[in-house]
């Protein structure tokens, strides 16, 4: 069996450069790529997944210095060789006593560069895993290589091994469910089931008996005993869904549930243990529900230890080609017919729509196209109609203010380089409001730090 090779990632801003440390890599049997800048690398270290950094000391806007502290926060132990001038060598020392590999002069002497690279390798077995989820079956439901799922992946995988609650937030359509069932999967708890209910699809007074269970007799309807979700999914996991939409009565019996670890059924005087592992997921935002007293504080905090969020599709639009590849493969495997593709034009429809319904409504128009396509390769006119007024509709009030609100934090980030006090002082807001404004639109200032 073929040894994979292994990977390294060069980033200089000199494309001459580049291209001369490739090709004696190559000549090596080593795997390479570059990136032109620091931002660039940090990006592509999801997608290539390298086992060596090799990088230029000195770059306009971000230096090799500090892509390095960068790296140490994103991926520790991934080694990293800083290129380096005769004039910076003292930088360059100063850098291995941070945690650089090692550093090599310019111009590049190819023996010492080929050794030192070996060396690296040796030591860090060449194995980085810097995307936890590369191999892995837990979470073969999710299509994507951007970055910021891939790090979404890596926070889900790392949490998956506790037993802390976590809160999945998104748009409806997003994939929410998805992810907690790979959350699932790689659990301890993988074995048992995975049991997900709605709570804003079922009636507030059915509710309660699905989730807690009932005695014969316990109501009008009530023909049998009935154990509820809760002790189905002992010893497995129990996605509580669009937690938001939970009525405020049953809000209080399920944190007693939570706080207890048993349930009593609807009329009965009996209590039964339950070992269930509590993810929930929900569309709102819970911290202006629970301002307007229409969600338990208490509660939110008992489910909300963890919280992740999933992108919209539109901020993961790189994904659109794949997300549409595989699900034209499951249609053609569903119906045994030959897999379609789409033109290139058509592709290019798909990638500009505004997607307010994200991937479920990705997957909508995908499957209409092909129902549609009469020939092989879907062209842009089904596309087209298929679409409708998804070019032109005008956005809700609601939603065009969080777009300008979103779009202006970003750029107020970008423009300080992540420094919240600065960014806050621009916005005439003090800095708890800001953090506060951050949060509700799921901006870290940390990603942006790299780019200052």
């Amino acid at each position: 069996m073929e040894t994979a090779k292994r990977r390294i990632l060069l980033v200089d801003d000199d494309p001459d450069m580049l291209r001369l440390l490739s090709i004696r890599l190559r000549a090596h049997n080593y795997d390479t790529d570059c990136a032109k800048d620091a931002a660039e690398a940090i990006n592509m270290i999801y997608s290539f997944r390298p086992d060596l950094i090799i990088s230029d000391l000195r770059m306009p806007v971000t230096d090799g210095m500090e892509l390095l502290t960068e790296v140490q926060r994103l991926h520790p132990g991934l080694p990293m060789i800083l290129l380096t001038a005769h004039g910076t060598i003292p930088d360059a020392v100063a850098a291995t006593h941070r945690g650089a590999f090692d550093f090599l002069t310019k111009p590049v002497d190819k023996e010492a560069l080929l050794a030192v690279v070996e060396k690296a390798m040796q030591l860090s077995g060449g194995s980085i895993a810097v995307d936890p989820s590369r191999s892995k079956k837990w979470r073969e439901e999710i299509v994507t290589m951007h970055p910021v799922m891939l790090q979404l992946l890596e926070d889900a995988h790392r949490v998956a091994s506790s037993e802390t609650s976590v809160m999945i937030m998104g748009e409806s359509g997003t994939g929410k469910e998805l992810l907690a069932r790979a959350i699932h999967k790689a659990s301890p708890r993988a074995s048992k089931e995975f049991i997900a209910v709605n709570c804003g699809a079922i009636p507030e007074n059915l509710l309660e008996s699905e989730l807690f269970g009932h005695e014969k007799g316990a109501f009008t309807g009530a023909i049998r005993e009935h154990e509820g979700l809760f002790r189905a999914a002992d010893g497995g996991t129990l996605l509580l869904d669009e937690i938001g939409d939970m009525p405020l009565p049953l809000q209080v019996k399920l944190l007693r549930v939570l706080q207890e670890r048993q349930v009593r059924p609807v009329g009965s005087v009996k209590s039964f243990p339950v070992n269930v592992r509590i993810l929930s997921a929900t569309h709102r935002d819970l911290k202006y529900a629970m301002e307007e007293e229409k969600f338990r504080a208490d509660l939110y905090y008992r489910l909300n230890v963890v919280g992740l969020r999933m992108p919209s599709l539109s901020e993961r639009v790189s994904d659109i080609p794949i997300l549409v590849s595989r699900y034209l493969a499951a249609l053609a495997e569903r119906s045994g017919e030959r897999c379609k593709v789409y033109a290139p034009e058509a592709m290019e429809l798909l990638v500009a729509a505004a997607w307010p319904g994200n991937v479920r409504q990705l997957f909508n128009i995908v499957e209409q196209n092909v129902a549609l396509s009469v020939t092989p390769v879907i062209g842009a006119r089904i596309v087209q109609k298929a679409l409708g007024s998804e070019f032109s509709a005008l956005p809700t009030f609601a939603q065009a203010r969080d777009d300008f609100t979103r779009a202006y934090l970003t750029q107020l980030l970008q423009i300080t380089g992540g420094n919240i006090s600065q960014a806050s002082r621009m916005a005439e807001r003090n800095r708890t409001e800001f953090y506060k404004l951050l949060s509700r639109f799921g901006l870290n200032p940390a990603l942006f730090k790299s780019e200052s």
